[in-house]
């Protein structure tokens, strides 16, 4: 019988990545095939079958993507306290496969309780995977952006294959002979189902090789006693589905949740703030920083799954050099694609010019991403001066400005994900790496408020007039974006100051 690994063997490893990472970015990528296929559909899925107009569609998809990564503050907390990560995730797994099965079987009549279950799992499973990422390496391992650039591949693998497979299916684009059209949502949706048994099933076949990163932070109580926390947990997110559900059908009490757990967050933050030392708590201060520039970011980068996927439905061309392609699936999955091939290039880069002592800090990457976001947002701005008569655009072009916006990401979203777990206390970093997606959620709330603004001003349009709407909406962006990654810039030294040190 081999003997367990410890922490600090599993953290001395020789080379760039620890083995343990690779288990962890297959389960990632197999979950991540699961969420952003059945992402990808739900816009599309609501105004074409449940009837939904393209502002409620908007919002709707907005308050849904909230929940999902406002979640993940609950189950990082869960995680820190009473689970564990090991457990929380395969809990977290198991909801998101009945989730998934519930959409399968009938996704018009089950499309809020499935989603209500993916929700819960979500928040369990998504801030744990990606805090034990961050325990394989030591405190101040400058390879540690490298290993999470190639985690961010895994996911964007499973975003690639997820988000164009899963749409392509339901809207007849793909293996339609094989599917009968009555059943092409069922299959779709079922198609994230059985990736998502894929993802727990790598997990629990290979978490011995995590030795004892991960497990239960009770194991020093009796038995019978951490047994009754658990299972009141298990209980408790059990009794949460039909609340999540009531909340996400009736996106007019998404203000008050949003209202209210981010202030419950951060105050929760600062009670336990009182048990670390000031520099400790300086950098939790600059992990919050990091946290609101990221909000902004992802509420213009979150117009992927809203205005953008009803931009591609109505005004883009379905091919690129003659290439036959789906525009939502384009959509969809062409970043995630570009992530893929320059993930793990851009992480190396890090590496190598971390070597030689000229590696950009994080407040200098975070100020790229938005400039990298502002640069693709004016692509789909001009995407209006390449339109036919009836509004039909360049989907090559769109897929360029989709190129662009992938480096503002890479610079942004592995990087930030490296910093959380770099500023954040041991004992607390299940939690702020679930306030990290809580950030996101709030992003994903505005991204829904924004797409249905620019929705709502092109009601009763023509399908050209349509086009000139969102892309000046999407030139509006890009100048905001533009504003608030100068703005980081120029604050730096102060954000510099509270980081003690970590670059």
């Amino acid at each position: 019988m081999s003997k367990e690994l410890t922490i600090e063997e599993i953290q001395d490893f020789k080379g760039k990545y620890p083995k343990q990472i690779w288990p962890l970015f297959f389960s990632e990528m197999w979950e991540r095939f699961s969420f952003y296929g059945m992402r990808g559909m739900l816009v599309f899925f609501m105004i074409n079958h449940l009837n939904f107009n393209e502002v409620v569609a908007n919002l709707q998809y907005g308050a849904t993507q909230a929940f999902v990564y406002a979640f993940t503050f609950v189950g990082g907390l869960f995680a820190d306290k009473i689970l564990g990560k090991r457990r929380s995730l395969f809990w977290g797994g198991i909801l998101m496969i009945i989730g998934s099965v519930l959409l399968a079987i009938n996704p018009s009549d089950f499309f809020f309780l499935g989603i209500a279950f993916n929700v819960v799992g979500t928040g369990f499973f998504k801030p744990n995977i990606s805090s034990m990422v961050g325990n394989l390496y030591r405190e101040g391992d400058n390879r540690v952006d490298a290993g999470f650039m190639l985690f961010y591949a895994g996911v964007n693998a499973g975003a690639f294959f997820g988000g164009y497979a899963c749409i392509a299916i339901g809207k007849g684009e793909m293996i339609s002979s094989l599917v009968p059209e009555a059943m092409r949502w069922n299959v779709a949706f079922g198609l994230s189902s059985i990736f998502m048994m894929i993802s727990l099933l790598t997990f629990t076949q290979t978490q011995k090789k995590l030795g004892n990163i991960g497990l239960s932070p009770l194991l020093h109580l009796p038995k019978n006693t951490r047994l009754t926390r658990e299972i009141l947990t298990f209980v408790g997110s059990l009794i949460a589905v039909p609340v999540i559900m009531f909340m996400v059908a009736k996106t007019e009490y998404t203000d008050w949740f949003m209202y209210t757990i981010g202030p419950l967050a951060v105050l929760y933050v600062i009670f336990e703030m009182r048990n670390f030392s000031v520099v400790e708590n300086k950098k939790i201060v600059a992990a919050l920083l990091f946290m609101i520039f990221s909000i902004f970011f992802w509420a213009f980068f979150e117009q992927s799954g809203g205005s953008l996927s009803i931009f591609a439905a109505n005004n883009l061309s379905d091919s690129i050099l003659g290439i036959p392609l789906d525009p939502n699936g384009v959509n969809n999955s062409s970043n995630s694609l570009y992530v893929i091939i320059f993930a793990t290039p851009l992480g190396l880069l890090w590496l190598w010019l971390a070597n030689r002592k000229a590696e950009p800090n994080t407040i200098v990457k975070f100020g790229l991403g938005f400039i990298f976001l502002a640069i693709g947002f004016y692509i789909f701005y001009s995407s209006k001066l390449f339109s036919d008569g009836n509004g039909i655009s360049s989907l090559g072009l769109f897929a360029f400005g989709w190129f662009i916006i992938t480096f503002g990401e890479l610079c942004l979203s592995p990087i930030g994900t490296s910093v959380m777990t770099k500023l954040s206390p041991q004992k607390l970093q299940a939690v702020i790496m679930g306030m990290w997606f809580l950030a996101s959620a709030y992003g994903q709330y505005f991204a829904g408020l924004l797409g249905a603004n620019i929705a709502s001003a092109s009601e009763n349009s023509t399908n050209l007039e349509k086009l000139t709407i969102y892309a000046d909406g999407y030139k509006q962006l890009g100048i905001y974006a533009l504003i608030a990654g100068i703005l980081l810039i120029a604050i730096s030294p102060f954000i510099k100051k509270l980081m003690g040190g970590i670059k």
